[in-house]
């Protein structure tokens, strides 16, 4: 089990795989796993049957785990993809973008 430097809530860029490109914002972390789950990656497919009368069935789009080696943080401030750095400011320890220095 590796450190993830991805967090919930981070806008990343896909770098391989079937959705090289794409962009999109971190819904879930599974370290355990070492995968993220991005908005608009990876998405499967699930056919719902209806349960009760009047419900439909229908087709619904859900998003996979990805493994998290694949994606890298963008950063806001230059829209760049970028490995954060730590830099401690204050007894505070922030994000920082290794490109641009902006706090991520």
């Amino acid at each position: 089990m590796k450190k993830i430097n991805i967090k919930k809530g981070d806008q990343v860029i896909v770098l391989s795989g079937k959705d090289v490109g794409k962009t999109g914002e971190v819904i879930a972390v599974l370290p355990k796993e070492s995968k993220v789950i991005v908005e608009g990656v990876n998405v499967a497919f699930r056919h719902q049957k209806a349960r009760k009368q009047g419900e439909e069935s229908a087709i619904v789009k859900k998003p996979t785990p990805i493994y998290a080696c694949k994606v890298m943080r963008v950063c806001p401030k230059c829209g760049k993809p970028t490995r954060p750095a730590t830099k401690v400011m204050g007894d505070k320890r922030v994000r920082v973008c290794k490109k641009c220095g902006a706090e991520i």
